[in-house]
């Protein structure tokens, strides 16, 4: 079981087996620009409420708007977009009722995940694990926000692919681009990043394969998190859609 490349990576899924080679294509750059629009926000370069322009977006990724839209409506179902008739595609702003929700569920799933993850330990996870605490450690001391942002959604997404529930994988990718549009609108100022010392803490629970720790930790990580927000306040940004996705 070889780990996987990151979360949000970019990289294109394995073609589909009996699907014209078009159909593929467009699928696949479908899948570049909805990844693309993920990791900005993750990075969160892009904010909530930001309208996405069809043709913007396509003059960035060079697609048509047919694949620009399939692209926006993959992100609809995974609520990270809101489509409103008429006047078109804009990145969700979740409600604090929302927030709550989120972070309720991250706490079920990423509880049940991180105890999964210790029970499949092997060298091989230890080593993509410690690779990516050290990312996230440079990224911090060199003062990067949106790098630390981004790997630190991406330690969560690699604890669920080294559990390997499919499942709980697919609904966390989801959640965890939810909750940087959330941490966004309602961070509290005092509030810290998500931290490498408490991804540090559940590495080392799973590496000795205590599940019942690593569960434990990663529970209340995510409690220190949500106690972070505010539940009010908003962001605003006055660089074009462009920019942001060419970051």
């Amino acid at each position: 079981m070889a780990p996987p490349q990151a979360p949000g990576s970019g990289t294109a899924s394995a073609p589909r087996a009996g699907r014209p080679s078009g159909a593929r294509t467009a699928e696949d750059r479908a899948g570049r620009i909805r990844a693309g629009i993920v990791t900005a926000i993750l990075e969160q370069r892009l904010h909530p409420g930001t309208k996405l322009g069809e043709d913007e977006i396509g003059a960035v990724y060079g697609a048509s708007r047919t694949i620009v839209r399939a692209a926006l409506q993959a992100l609809a179902h995974e609520g990270i977009v809101v489509i409103e008739k008429n006047r078109g595609a804009f990145v969700a702003r979740p409600s604090p009722e929302e927030a709550r929700e989120v972070f309720e569920a991250r706490r079920l799933i990423e509880t049940a995940i991180a105890g999964r993850a210790a029970l499949r330990y092997t060298p091989d996870w230890g080593a993509a694990l410690d690779r990516h605490l050290a990312e996230e450690r440079a990224a911090l001391a060199r003062g990067d926000d949106r790098a630390a942002i981004r790997l630190s959604g991406e330690f969560h997404g690699l604890v669920a692919a080294l559990a390997g529930h499919g499942i709980f994988q697919s609904l966390l990718a989801e959640l965890i681009a939810r909750s940087s549009l959330i941490i966004l609108l309602y961070r509290s100022r005092r509030a810290q990043f998500c931290g490498s010392d408490h991804h540090a803490a559940i590495a080392e629970a799973i590496r000795r394969g205590d599940g019942a720790l690593a569960g434990r930790l990663m529970g209340e990580h995510l409690v220190e998190i949500e106690t972070g927000l505010d539940l009010k306040g908003d962001a605003d940004t006055d660089r074009s859609l462009a920019d942001i996705l060419r970051g």
